[in-house]
């Protein structure tokens, strides 16, 4: 194969791919320049290991790069244990729902209601712990099967389905807490 026939196949297999693994990158650094440069290592490793590729899945391959390319790039960082801590994809995600709201007619507070849903769904995801965020991202964000999440997080389907229902737990708990306090907050304004 030459060099311009394994660029285009690899560009057939792995560039479909690219929003998937900005999403799940982003998701695990909290911050785009960093996903940007996770994903760029990733793909620098991609093509570089292409010709051990076995022709299967691709996602489930590259996404599997692209989180071992986080583990690398989270080891060289140092910073483990406060990965921006205070960013998430929460700017980015309120630009995509008031560029919806402003490309169609709806109500503005049922709008602002949503955005702030969406806000408190983004900030308990990037609350979790890493083991259950990046489950998370990857079955409810990209919609990857357990088998692919298995093979991209490389642990077993059991494993996979266990810190799904944890994760799934503490969203439920962090998502009641906070619409509680909400509650709560609303009840003391108008007392």
């Amino acid at each position: 194969m030459t060099s311009a026939d394994r660029a285009a196949a690899f560009e057939i297999a792995v560039l479909p791919h690219a929003r998937a693994a900005f999403s799940l990158a982003h998701w695990l650094t909290r911050d785009a320049h960093d996903a940007e440069d996770v994903v760029q290592e990733a793909w620098l490793r991609a093509f570089k290991y292409y010709d051990g590729f076995d022709g299967g899945d691709a996602r489930a391959w590259f996404l599997a790069i692209v989180r071992n390319a986080f583990h690398r790039w989270n080891e060289r960082s140092e910073r483990a244990e406060t990965v921006r801590a205070g960013k998430s994809s929460d700017d980015e995600s309120d630009r995509d729902v008031a560029a919806a709201a402003a490309s169609r007619a709806d109500d503005p507070a049922r709008l602002a209601e949503r955005a702030s849903e969406r806000a408190q769904v983004n900030r308990a995801i990037g609350e979790l712990p890493l083991d259950y965020r990046e489950v998370v991202v990857l079955r409810e964000l990209e919609g990857l099967s357990y088998k692919e999440i298995a093979a991209v997080v490389s642990i077993p389907i059991g494993t996979v389905m266990s810190r799904l229902a944890r994760a799934r737990e503490r969203l439920r708990d962090r998502l009641a807490a906070t619409d509680r306090d909400s509650r709560g907050d609303d009840a003391e304004a108008r007392s």
